[in-house]
């Protein structure tokens, strides 16, 4: 349970003159510890804010709301600081939600609260339309989580796990990246509604470029994508374990570690089958993405699905295949006499490294040699990684 003296109101402030005063003088209303960082400002914001009890730190220069908030992360956990709740100064936010957050924040202490903005009104621009649902879309595909609101500045951050999530963007991009690798960290993150207040075409003062911005958001996109596909543990933020290999070569030592990823032994029985499942079915040379994807999409453990693929590489699981999908079309097995070009001292295991001649063969073979590997091996995994629990449980 987080104490509400521990938790500030983070207003990033660049060259927003007009609404700031109101911003915070509400946030006051409901909350009285702010921190005002001022990102560079011309002129400096605080005199703006005069006779309102509020903390300010300066940037000489703009730097970027990432580094903005990085500057009040930091200064906030040197004083004891538990949480920080972000919102922007522009007046889109509506202070008056704030108490959302606290109660989120009271019954979920280690997540990190976004909060949806409400975007059934009329006056919404398409493109924030657009772009909401456009980056939904990639944090689905690159940690397998639902965010319906990755763009939402109003949020509140856990401290502790701020300052262990590595971030490389400095602008609005930050915001989706944080939420990313928190994801892949073992961070929950846990949603609020929230109001928004669109004011006029022309009325808005936003410094979003659309051009640069975008090109930031694309390119974190791609690198964040490229991330998710590699088949490497991501930096786990709620455990000080290390980290090893994960290989089918050391089955328990990899389920030990995959279960400090706050993985289940349910989630990694179905990741294990999965991986087997596609493993076996002739996806040449897109084995490993078909399997991210999945796993990504059905929020399983990826790690543990491309390592249990790996059983099924050549020779053994294809040329079983192979044979199954030759008694599938022919009524009886393929014998190695059959094999013009084999030699008469090959042997069984020749047949794996057949699939491009062999190609309907082994598909049809994978729809059923596949699934009971699958149902084996993740029952098999289901099993191990229990008795691995019970036991780090009773120790």
């Amino acid at each position: 349970m987080a104490a509400v003296e521990h938790i500030t109101v983070v207003i990033p402030v660049y060259n927003q003159p007009d609404c700031l005063r109101d911003v915070v003088s509400r946030c006051l209303a409901e909350h009285r510890r702010v921190l005002i960082v001022d990102d560079g400002s011309k002129p400096s914001v605080e005199p703006l804010l005069e006779g309102l009890p509020v903390e300010v730190i300066r940037h000489d220069v703009n730097r970027g709301k990432g580094q903005a908030l990085r500057t009040a992360e930091r200064h906030l956990r040197e004083r004891g600081d538990t949480h920080m709740i972000t919102l922007d100064a522009d007046g889109q936010h509506y202070p008056e939600d704030l108490p959302r957050f606290i109660e989120a924040i009271d019954r979920h202490p280690d997540a990190l609260i976004v909060g949806v903005r409400d975007f059934a009104q009329a006056t919404i621009p398409g493109a924030s339309r657009f772009g909401r649902a456009f980056g939904n879309f990639w944090v689905r595909i690159q940690t397998g989580t639902r965010v319906h609101d990755i763009q939402s500045g109003f949020r509140a951050y856990p401290l502790s796990a701020f300052k262990r999530l590595r971030c490389r963007a400095q602008a609005y991009a930050f915001e989706v990246e944080i939420v990313v690798r928190a994801l892949w960290g073992g961070v929950k993150v846990h949603e609020v509604p929230i109001h928004v207040h669109y004011p006029k075409p022309g009325q808005r003062v936003s410094h979003f470029h659309k051009f640069y911005d975008n090109a930031r958001l694309a390119l974190l996109n791609t690198h964040l994508t490229i991330r998710a596909i590699v088949p490497w543990p991501h930096r786990q933020v709620a455990t000080t374990e290390a980290e090893a290999t994960v290989t089918v070569w050391h089955p328990l030592r990899s389920i030990r570690m995959l279960l400090t990823e706050r993985a289940t032994p349910r989630e990694l029985g179905f990741a294990v089958a999965l991986g087997v499942f596609l493993g076996a079915v002739p996806l040449i040379a897109l084995h490993t993405l078909a399997i991210l994807i999945a796993a990504a999409l059905l929020r399983l453990n990826r790690v543990a699905a491309v390592a249990a693929s790996q059983l099924c590489m050549p020779p053994v699981v294809p040329a079983l295949c192979i044979e199954a999908g030759y008694f599938m079309r022919h009524g009886s097995f393929l014998t190695l006499q059959g094999v013009k070009h084999l030699s008469s001292n090959a042997s069984f295991l020749e047949l794996g490294y057949m699939g491009l001649e062999r190609l309907w063969e082994w598909l049809l073979g994978s729809l059923l040699v596949g699934p009971a590997l699958a149902l084996v091996l993740g029952l098999m995994t289901y099993i191990a990684a229990r008795i691995i629990e019970r036991a780090r449980h009773e120790h």
